[in-house]
């Protein structure tokens, strides 16, 4: 009499990789990237931006971020923990400092006439920085920008920025724009 050769049941092989393949799904970590909202400034004719292109020294709030991730801030080393402040005294320039940016009057809705912030952030960075530190500088200048927002809106409100309708946040948006320009970055900054 012949012998069987005794099979393996494959249909129980398809359950254990489907488990497998469940369990390392479930207990595998994922790296969450991080990086940054930001919406594109509308595109302006090149008449309109020569005019535009004519900023005073005065006016402008200076970052460079060289390979070794060192932050120089008006010719100043500072930290990143220190950048808020410094980027928020020099949009809000609450004393009409004549080394801070110059204002303007402009008619703004709920808030009449006001003086407001011909200020621009100007960011540069090297080639090298490490992605981590450009984040967290950018983060900081936006931050400043959202914090005197938010400042504005709740002693004129009494609420945050977030939580005003669409044209308080359009008012308070002509008083402290985000204005961050970023410039090619270099092989080398300082």
């Amino acid at each position: 009499m012949a012998r069987k050769t005794p099979e393996v049941p494959a249909t129980s092989l398809a359950d254990i990789a489907f488990m497998l393949l469940i369990f390392f799904l479930v207990t595998t970590t994922m790296d969450v990237d991080s990086g940054l909202r930001r919406k594109l400034p509308q595109w302006a004719p090149d008449q309109e931006q020569e005019e535009e292109a004519e900023i005073k020294e005065r006016n402008v709030f200076v970052v460079l971020v060289n390979r070794n991730n060192d932050l120089l801030v008006e010719g100043d080393f500072i930290r990143v923990d220190d950048l808020r402040e410094r980027a928020k005294e020099f949009m809000a320039n609450p004393y009409n400092d004549e080394n801070l940016p110059e204002k303007e009057p402009l008619e703004v809705p709920y808030f009449g006439e006001q003086m407001v912030t011909k200020g621009v952030i100007s960011l540069r960075n090297d080639n090298d920085t490490q992605y981590g530190t450009y984040l967290a500088v950018q983060n900081e200048l936006v931050a400043a920008i959202n914090e005197l927002k938010d400042e504005l809106s709740k002693e004129k409100w009494g609420k945050a920025y977030a939580d005003l309708n669409i044209d308080q946040q359009r008012a308070v948006k002509m008083i402290y724009p985000s204005r961050i320009s970023e410039a090619e970055p270099k092989g080398k900054n300082f």
